[in-house]
């Protein structure tokens, strides 16, 4: 059994990353919480709630990492990050776009385990 700390930083980044609409760098969270902790244990903390399926990262076009909430339970309680994220070329958010779903076909003998899908264009707020 896997045993889950909790700790000041952890629940901060965690509240922070899962009160937000877009996806968060780890600059970002860094600079959000002005000094609670340092980039290492942000760092560190991110990939423990990486490993705990309580945050997923995304991988823009210009490299950056983001992360966001995860909250994606499918039909047989799978958890899966098997969406669509949605990149502003303007602002940089990105988003995470649950009811939208994608539509594509592949050969034969090939199964999907898991998707990365980005959409990349203008956000609402961008346009």
């Amino acid at each position: 059994m896997k045993t889950i700390r909790n700790t000041p930083s952890k629940s901060a980044i965690l509240e922070l990353i899962s009160h937000s609409e877009v996806a968060l760098s780890h600059i970002e969270i860094q600079n959000i919480l002005n000094g609670l902790c340092d980039r290492v244990t942000i760092y560190r903390v991110l990939e423990r709630l990486v490993n705990e399926d309580l945050v997923h990262k995304i991988a823009t076009p210009e490299g950056i990492v983001k992360y966001a909430s995860c909250n994606h339970m499918h039909k047989d309680d799978t958890h899966t990050h098997n969406h669509i994220h949605f990149n502003c070329e303007k602002c940089l958010a990105v988003t995470c776009l649950d009811n939208v779903v994608p539509s594509f076909k592949l050969p034969e003998n090939y199964k999907i385990k898991e998707m990365n899908f980005t959409l990349t264009g203008l956000c609402p707020n961008c346009i």
